[in-house]
């Protein structure tokens, strides 16, 4: 079996960790530190991540997505399967190694899904994206890191706190949906979602869609 070759570190603005693209054959891992973050032969539940939610804006002309967490495309490819061509999908990126990669080594992965007219991606903290706009989302996906924990940096823990799902339900439309994708599951944050009036269901699949970890998608509707 090859081995793994590290190609590429891409540094974490803002005091967080480095992530480092690797390579063996025709495979791709992102990693920080010990931890997995994305394998490009595992992106099932992080396209269910965007097809689960996207189904439920089918009665909803010109929806407008929000994706935190570029990774290797999963969840952007799937989104713009499952929406009509009126959708917007913006794409925020904290990462500029990752947009980067995007568009070199990953390349063939994305398969030109960034020059999509739907899709507008930008280099920026999804929670600014998140705190700018009142009532404009219909959906907003989070798949920034392995769970609803900052592990990329302390400062994402305001993703997943009280305060900041009390801003996503502000920044959602009314019935809006937020998804989050997790390595494994958290009853405490399922329980914050709940307090704070999401209904919320919890989907367990294959990271394959047929074997490997079992992953955690979070479907949170906004009362």
């Amino acid at each position: 079996m090859n081995a793994w070759v590290h190609l590429d570190t891409g540094l974490v603005p803002g005091g967080g960790k480095n992530l480092a693209l690797m390579q063996r054959g025709s495979e791709f891992s992102i990693v920080v530190g010990t931890i997995e973050l994305m394998n490009s032969t595992r992106g099932h539940s992080e396209e269910a991540l965007a097809s689960l939610t996207c189904q439920r804006l089918s009665d909803r002309p010109g929806a407008r997505v929000l994706i935190g967490g570029l990774g290797m495309g999963f969840t952007l490819r799937a989104a713009l399967r499952s929406l009509g061509a009126d959708a917007r999908i913006v794409v925020a990126e904290l990462v500029p190694a990752v947009a980067g990669w995007a568009r070199g080594p990953l390349a063939p992965l994305f398969d030109g899904c960034l020059d999509d007219p739907r899709v507008e991606l930008r280099e920026t903290d999804v929670n600014r994206l998140i705190q700018s706009e009142a009532g404009g989302w219909d959906a907003i996906l989070l798949d920034v890191d392995n769970g609803p924990e900052g592990l990329m940096r302390k400062s994402n823990n305001r993703l997943y706190d009280e305060w900041g799902l009390k801003r996503v339900d502000w920044a959602l439309k009314p019935g809006g949906i937020l998804g989050v994708w997790s390595g494994s599951p958290d009853r405490k944050f399922k329980a914050r979602l709940q307090r704070l009036g999401f209904t919320v269901d919890e989907v367990r699949l294959p990271a394959n869609g047929s074997s490997g970890p079992r992953h955690v998608v979070w479907l949170a509707t906004r009362p």
